[in-house]
C-alpha cells in the first residue's frame, strides 16, 4: 500500500476518528479559504461562505452523511496527517490514564500476536462486572521481568484490588511468574481451561483430536471441585495409556485450572472466567478494524493504532455474564486474602 491508501484504510478501519478527522479537516480548509466566520477580511480574495450542503464518505464500507460547508479541497495526506494527531492523543490517553477510579476484582492477561509483534494485554473487570483495557506492552516473549515490569506500572496507575483478586493466565510460565512475583500469594490464579485443552491437544493426532476435545470439556463442565478434580484425573491416566505427553500437559497446573471450581462459584460467572476469552474477543475486534493494513512501518504506527481501536471497542463493552454472583467472589476472594496475611 502506499501512503494514500494506508490513510483512507485506517478511516475505514476506525470510523469515529475517521469521521472526526474528515470534520476537522473540512473546517480547516473552509477557514484557511474563507477565513473566520464573519469576519470580512481574513480569507483569500473573492472567496467567501457559501453556507453547507449534504454530503456523503464511504467509511468500512458504509455509506455515511456529513454536512459539507462548500468550496473545499481535502487530500489524503492532509487526513493522514490528522489521524495521526488523533491517534498519537488516542495513545498518550492510554498509556497514562488513572485506573483508581473503579474497584477492580479480576485482572486478565494474556499474550497475543498484533502486526508480526507480540503483545500481552490486561484487561480488568470491576466489582460491578465492568470491563476496562488496562494496558499493553509490546515484548517478544511473554518473559517475567517484561511482564512484572507493566505489572508494576499498572498498579502505579491505580490499579489495586484491596479486598483480593482474581488473575485468569493463559498458562504462560514467565506471565505466571510475573504475577506470583508482583502479587504473591494475594492474587488467586484461574488458568485458562481452553488455553488448557487446546495445548493437550496438540500432542495429540487429529483423528484423536475430537474425541479428547468432548471429554476434557465435560469433565470441566462438573459444578463441584473434587467432581471436576477426579473427573481430570481419570483423563491423566486414560491419556498416559495414549500418550504421555499429553497426560503431563494435562497434569501440569491442573489445580489452578479448577479454581473457580475450589471457590465454589456458580456456573454462570465461571463460565466467563474460567477462559481469557474475554480478551480473544478484544483481539478478535482489533484484527477486524485493522486487517486492512498490509504494511506496517514503525512501532509507534502500530501502538497507535492499537490504542485506538482498543479505546473504541471499549465504549461498548458490556457488563460480563455472571455479574450477579460477583459478590460471592469477593466474598471468597476476601476470605483468601485473610487467610494468607494472618499465616504470614
Amino acid at each position: 500500500m502506499d501512503d494514500g491508501t494506508v490513510a483512507l484504510a485506517l478511516i475505514q478501519a476506525l470510523i469515529p476518528l475517521g469521521l472526526q478527522a474528515v470534520e476537522d479537516a473540512l473546517q480547516q480548509e473552509v477557514l484557511a479559504l474563507a477565513g473566520a466566520r464573519y469576519a470580512h477580511a481574513d480569507g483569500h480574495s473573492g472567496i467567501a461562505r457559501w453556507g453547507r450542503q449534504r454530503g456523503s464518505i464511504y467509511l468500512a464500507d458504509q455509506k455515511l452523511l456529513i454536512t459539507v460547508p462548500e468550496a473545499f479541497g481535502l487530500s489524503k495526506s492532509s487526513v493522514s496527517r490528522r489521524f495521526v494527531q488523533a491517534s498519537a492523543a488516542a495513545l498518550a490517553q492510554f498509556h497514562t490514564r488513572r485506573h483508581d477510579d473503579r474497584q477492580w476484582l479480576v485482572l486478565l492477561l494474556d499474550g497475543k500476536t498484533f502486526a508480526e509483534d507480540q503483545v500481552v494485554i490486561a484487561l480488568g473487570v470491576t466489582t460491578e462486572g465492568e470491563k476496562r483495557v488496562l494496558g499493553l506492552v509490546q515484548t517478544a516473549t511473554e518473559n517475567k521481568r517484561t511482564c512484572a515490569t507493566f505489572l508494576r506500572e499498572l498498579i502505579e496507575r491505580g490499579f489495586t484490588a484491596p479486598h483480593g483478586l482474581l488473575v485468569v493466565l493463559d498458562g504462560a510460565k514467565g506471565l505466571r511468574a510475573a504475577v506470583r512475583d508482583v502479587f504473591g500469594d494475594d492474587a488467586v490464579v484461574q488458568r485458562c481451561q481452553w488455553h488448557k485443552r487446546e495445548n493437550v491437544l496438540r500432542y495429540l493426532t487429529k483423528p484423536q483430536q475430537a474425541f479428547w476435545r468432548r471429554k476434557l470439556r465435560e469433565a470441566y463442565a462438573h459444578g463441584g471441585h473434587a467432581d471436576a478434580k477426579r473427573a481430570r484425573r481419570r483423563l491423566v491416566k486414560a491419556l498416559a495409556v495414549l500418550n504421555e505427553s499429553a497426560a503431563r500437559s494435562l497434569e501440569e497446573g491442573l489445580e489452578e485450572t479448577l479454581t473457580l471450581h475450589r471457590l465454589e462459584l456458580p456456573d454462570a460467572l465461571r463460565r466467563s472466567l474460567n477462559t481469557t476469552n474475554l480478551i480473544e474477543s478484544v483481539m478478535a475486534q482489533i484484527e477486524r478494524e485493522t486487517q486492512r493494513v498490509d504494511h506496517w512501518r514503525t512501532s509507534d504506527q502500530k501502538h497507535r493504532w492499537c490504542a485506538a481501536t482498543l479505546l473504541h471497542i471499549e465504549k461498548n463493552f458490556r457488563r460480563i455474564r455472571g455479574m450477579a454472583h460477583l459478590p460471592l467472589l469477593q466474598a471468597a476472594l476476601t476470605q483468601h486474602l485473610t487467610k494468607t496475611t494472618t499465616a504470614a
